[in-house]
């Protein structure tokens, strides 16, 4: 069976690339189907995004505006070589990518209350967990350097640190890690190793720890700054959650649009000649 839109066949290949660039994506989507049920529903949605980028494809080149011939060129250029009818393939993408932005740009920005309400009724999505700033310094136990090295250079490293050194000049001259005087960021419980994070989280702020292993090797860290777990304010997050909600204003009036075009157009799968 042959696919035909609009009196436009489409090559069977043309499906099954869409089939093998959609299968890693719908494998994390799809669980539990039989392997015979889940083929065929992938084949599906393949072809069903294969008539909709077609129909889409067929009303953006029915405008007759020409293209920028910079825009055209600068295309071009940054198109692989051997891709192809070069020219072609790059005007009938601009075309549609600039059809594509006239039919979303008609959608409205969300209203404050509409943010708002979303803010309200989806708080749990901005939740911050606990954070914690901290750098360190390690001694690797590795194939390289075995357990009494290491832990007799990281004392040697912790008495400089007693004697008044900075922690920063301390680290970057006797950590495996050297550099940016060992400092890790800000970063949540679960991230580091278990004994990692047992160590730092008890830590206050701008207070050090002794001596202490990891699955690593030793540590000796630092805690620069604590900050609580707590909700991301409203004033934080509404530009954010606007340009969510109208992308996805955007994608429903395309949807419509699209649903609009599949019920006028001619498609047909016809049998393919001997």
């Amino acid at each position: 069976m042959s696919l035909v839109v609009n009196g436009e066949s489409i090559d069977d290949a043309v499906i099954r690339e869409e089939v093998n660039l959609t299968r890693p994506r719908y494998e994390e989507m799809v669980d539990g189907l039989d392997p015979v049920a889940k083929e065929m529903q992938l084949w599906d949605w393949s072809k069903e995004t294969v008539i909709e980028r077609t129909l889409l494809r067929q009303e953006a080149l029915k405008e007759t505006e020409p293209l920028s011939p910079d825009a055209v060129e600068e295309a071009m250029n940054a198109m692989p070589p051997g891709s192809g009818n070069l020219r072609h393939d790059v005007e009938v993408r601009l075309r549609l990518d600039r059809f594509l932005q006239k039919l979303t740009a008609k959608v409205q920005m969300p209203k404050p209350k509409e943010a708002g309400d979303y803010y309200k009724k989806y708080k749990e999505q901005f939740l911050l967990p606990e954070m914690i700033k901290a750098a360190h310094i390690v001694k690797n136990v590795d194939d390289k350097t075995d357990e009494q090295t290491a832990l007799a250079a990281m004392q040697q490293a912790e008495a400089e640190l007693n004697r008044g050194v900075a922690f920063e000049e301390v680290a970057d001259r006797y950590s495996d890690c050297a550099g940016n005087g060992g400092d890790l960021g800000y970063f949540p419980r679960g991230e580091m190793v278990d004994e990692f994070d047992q160590v730092v989280f008890a830590l206050a702020a701008n207070e050090q720890s002794d001596i202490f292993r990891t699955g690593f090797g030793f540590h000796i860290a630092k805690c620069h700054d604590k900050k609580p777990a707590g909700y991301r304010s409203f004033s934080d997050v509404r530009q954010e959650i606007e340009r969510m909600l109208h992308r996805e204003k955007q994608e429903r009036a395309l949807e419509q649009y699209v649903d609009g075009l599949k019920a006028q157009a001619d498609i047909r799968n016809v049998a393919k000649k001997a």
